[in-house]
């Protein structure tokens, strides 16, 4: 129920271990602890090389219908674009205005499908609070979008209104390596707040040390968390049933995923990750379950 994984997956009709968008942060396999960022991704990583099952969009192209992809600007050039989008025709917008007229506009052209993205919603929950005073003000802001949109579509449009995945509201916060030992063998923490990818050193990494550091993590935490090794991931279908050599790669030597409202937080970001009220990336029905709505134009 994270972004990047979830869109990939929207956007390949695949499971995350046959596109490898496994996470917000993941370990890049040999790169001496690097960690990509998904959504602000890294030069030194080919985004086609990294995620390299093709998009629907491109799917579509050759069927020869126009697909474009109407979202803000400063997404266009992306690493995460080129990887999870590529193949339609990016058209950004900054506004609402602006939004509605290009979508309209691109949807002129028959047959033509065109992806609307927004991230006032999430955005309001992560800082806010799903509930809160601005998060319902970015949710009445997105039903007048979509009302504006009803009023200018051409007939017989078919609209879909869905998300990449839900959000809680923040209980418990657990600093990882903070009054614990939940640091302990751990050289690198990549995923985010509520389901972590955790790397042992490579010097150090051991069938025995990955189930020494899972054993840590559950006696400490309890039923706060499920935690799974690699393979015991691999084998519990967390990233499909399929997992390609790459994506096995790319999986935390451990992974933990927080239960109820707990987050864990690494220690050298706690204050930007601590101060966001809502998060995702868990496996909650609340996090994981989304509103598929559709409607025809007439």
């Amino acid at each position: 129920s994270t972004t990047a994984t979830s869109l990939a997956t929207l956007m390949t009709g695949a499971m995350p271990g046959a596109h490898g968008m496994l996470g917000y942060t993941v370990q890049v396999p040999r790169s001496g602890g690097r960690l990509l960022n998904s959504l602000k991704w890294d030069e030194r990583v080919d985004p086609v090389m990294w995620q390299p099952v093709p998009t629907l969009f491109e799917r579509a192209v050759e069927e020869n219908i126009a697909v474009t992809h109407v979202a803000a600007k400063r997404y266009e050039n992306t690493g995460f674009t080129q990887a999870v989008f590529r193949g339609a025709k990016y058209s950004g917008a900054n506004v609402v205005q602006d939004l509605v007229t290009q979508t309209v506009e691109a949807l002129h052209k028959t047959p033509a499908f065109v992806y609307l993205y927004v991230n006032d919603l999430d955005s309001a929950g992560h800082s806010d609070g799903v509930g809160s005073e601005k998060w319902l003000a970015a949710f009445t802001g997105i039903d007048q979008m979509v009302t504006a949109l009803l009023h200018k579509l051409p007939r017989g449009t078919r609209l879909w209104l869905t998300a990449d995945h839900g959000m809680i509201n923040v209980g418990e916060k657990i600093v990882i390596g903070q009054d614990n030992q939940l640091d302990k063998d751990v050289a690198v923490i990549g995923g985010e707040p509520r389901a972590r990818h955790l790397y042992l050193a490579s010097e150090n990494d051991s069938d025995s040390a990955r189930h020494e550091l899972a054993a840590n993590w559950r006696e400490t935490l309890g039923a706060k968390a499920q935690v799974f090794t690699r393979s015991e991931a691999i084998a519990a279908g967390l990233f499909g049933a399929e997992v390609s050599a790459d994506a096995a790669d790319r999986i935390g030597d451990v992974v933990a995923i927080a239960e109820g409202e707990t987050i864990f937080i690494e220690k050298a970001r706690h204050l930007q990750e601590g101060s966001m009220v809502g998060h995702h990336g868990g496996v909650s029905n609340t996090e994981s379950y989304v509103p598929l709505l559709t409607t025809t134009v007439s």
